[in-house]
């Protein structure tokens, strides 16, 4: 049974050719393969592929032309629980998921942006995969004021939409600086990168909609698995 918030299968399929849209690995007016062989591809069952084919018709990505089959119909501006999410496979797209290491409420760490009134804050470190490979490991400072306890069980692989569906915080905007960084000493054999080893660095600011500074986090990648990209809109 799916934890409270995870997302259902076929929004993760959608999520999923959302960001291949995005990247242009889906490019606009490519004609998609039929329902059952696409679905075959992608190991999923006809219902669901045709489930996350109709989100994408309502945000107009995808366009279904009678006795001919479903055509791509790329455009910005498309809502997505990912849309602030910018690490991408290098070949580009690629779903996001994470593994949570820890979750503690600690005193705000020296030497970070400063964020929210509280006097501690919610340190959730995670591995991050993208497209199945582990690509990042972050460090996430949520202000204490928003919730007394996060357990690590409650959290989704999107922290934005847990944040909006739990803790009632809707993040709108987010400044990122991005640059080089030192691997941290937990990050996870898996990641592949040791500890003490040049990385990818995001340090990124979020805020919420009443312009306050929710959160700050940083996250270390491996730039032969992913690339940041923003896109100009």
């Amino acid at each position: 049974m799916p934890k409270p918030g995870a997302l259902p299968l076929y929004l993760d399929l959608a999520e999923m050719l959302i960001r291949e849209i995005a990247s242009g690995r889906l490019p606009d007016g490519a004609r998609l393969p039929p329902e059952r062989e696409m679905a075959a591809e992608l190991g999923v069952a006809v219902g669901t592929l045709r489930k996350a084919l109709a989100d994408l018709t309502a945000k107009g990505l995808v366009e279904r032309v009678q006795g001919s089959g479903n055509y791509v119909r790329a455009r910005a501006d498309v809502p997505s629980v990912y849309a602030l999410f910018r690490l991408e496979l290098l070949q580009g797209g690629g779903l996001p998921t994470a593994e949570v290491i820890s979750v503690d409420r600690l005193a705000k760490p020296a030497g970070w942006p400063a964020f929210g009134t509280a006097a501690e804050g919610h340190r959730i470190r995670r591995l991050r995969r993208v497209g199945g490979q582990p690509a990042a490991v972050e460090e996430i400072w949520l202000d204490g004021g928003y919730a007394d306890r996060i357990a690590p069980a409650d959290l989704t692989p999107s922290l934005y939409l847990f944040y909006r569906q739990r803790l009632g915080l809707w993040i709108t905007a987010a400044e990122d600086r991005v640059g080089i960084g030192i691997v941290p000493d937990w990050a996870p054999a898996p990641f592949g990168k040791p500890a003490g080893a040049p990385a990818g660095l995001v340090e990124r600011v979020s805020l919420a909609r009443d312009g306050a500074r929710a959160e700050v986090s940083r996250a270390w990648f491996d730039a032969d698995v992913v690339r940041y990209v923003a896109r100009i809109k």
